[in-house]
């Protein structure tokens, strides 16, 4: 009698351990299918990523290499500010120029220029290229081409060229040479700081903006700016020639811009146009092959990964708030 109330005591019991061990069982088989499911997914990205890196490298990720197996138009863009480790930094430019003139298939080149110029030195760097190039190629013309803008150290360039177009409303010139900086002598005597420096140098303070001009070193630095200057219309003269008005307008190196239409009259620019309407009209050859040099896929992609990840830090550390340490 007291062994069939055991029983009957102990089956609610075992009833409740059977089914903690079957939710247990259950639950540990719903993490293996979840784990195998991320470790499935994973494993895809994985094999994803490294078929984008092998079609990045691979012979069919460009369409223009294909192109310039043919005859063809080569086109090199100089964009933005030319200075070192930029986008339009001599070693891209010429970079690209080398290997537009040696392509075997080059009819001509186009330098399509939207700049506002830059560093004296990257420009002198690329126009001397240009001239070698041109010498040691004398069947390929290389031709600028000015969109927006063809201004000072992009001019420079451009006057290396056989011949200049622009559009009509492109602004183009601006032949000087410009240095600027600020004061704060005035300032910090009004705050009340006292600026200290040490120098081995009588002059080596010189440009120092929080100390006080000297008349004999601004004197200096206008001589350095206008050999520079010199130099800079050398050059233009040396690769416009006759064309150059600069007899009848002296203005020409004063440093003014001009639009397209005036820059043509002026003789600064040889015709209006754009980049394909020279490919297409003066050299003969529409086809345009980009030879610009650009960044490698991974450089790319590791930018664009790089910005990602800052961009999720900070939009974590926006939704954590300030922190006191």
């Amino acid at each position: 009698m007291q062994s069939d109330e055991w029983k009957a005591a102990s089956a609610p019991s075992d009833d409740k351990t059977w089914k903690l061990l079957e939710r247990a069982v259950l639950a540990g088989v719903v993490e293996q299918r979840r784990s195998r499911r991320w470790g499935i997914f994973f494993k895809s990205l994985g094999f994803l990523y490294v078929f984008v890196v092998l079609f990045l490298f691979s012979p069919w990720s460009s369409l223009e290499k294909a192109a310039a197996l043919k005859s063809h138009t080569a086109l090199i863009e100089v964009k933005g500010v030319i200075a070192d480790e930029e986008r339009a930094s001599a070693d891209n430019i010429v970079g690209s120029l080398r290997a537009a003139f040696e392509d075997k298939n080059t009819r001509a080149v186009v330098l399509r220029i939207n700049s506002p110029g830059g560093s004296p030195v990257q420009s002198g760097y690329i126009y001397d290229e240009i001239r070698r190039l041109r010498g040691e190629y004398p069947d390929t013309k290389l031709y600028a081409v000015i969109t927006d803008l063809g201004a000072s150290g992009a001019y420079y360039i451009a006057s290396a060229a056989d011949a200049i177009y622009a559009d009509k409303a492109s602004l183009v010139g601006s032949i000087g040479v410009t240095a600027s900086g600020f004061g704060f002598v005035d300032v910090m005597q009004k705050v009340g700081v006292e600026r200290r420096v040490y120098t081995s140098g009588e002059h080596k303070t010189f440009l120092d903006p929080f100390m006080p001009q000297k008349v004999e070193e601004t004197r200096f630095w206008a001589e350095v700016l206008d050999t520079t200057h010199k130099q800079f219309i050398a050059s233009v003269k040396q690769g416009r020639g006759e064309r150059l008005k600069d007899k009848e307008h002296p203005e020409l190196f004063s440093g003014l811009v001009w639009s397209g239409e005036q820059a043509l009259g002026l003789g600064l620019i040889d015709g209006l146009g754009s980049a394909s309407y020279v490919a297409r009209e003066v050299v003969g050859e529409k086809n345009l092959v980009d030879f610009t040099r650009k960044e490698s896929p991974i450089d790319r992609f590791a930018k664009k990964l790089g910005a990602g990840v800052a961009e999720q830090i900070s939009l974590w550390t926006e939704l954590r708030g300030p922190v006191l340490r």
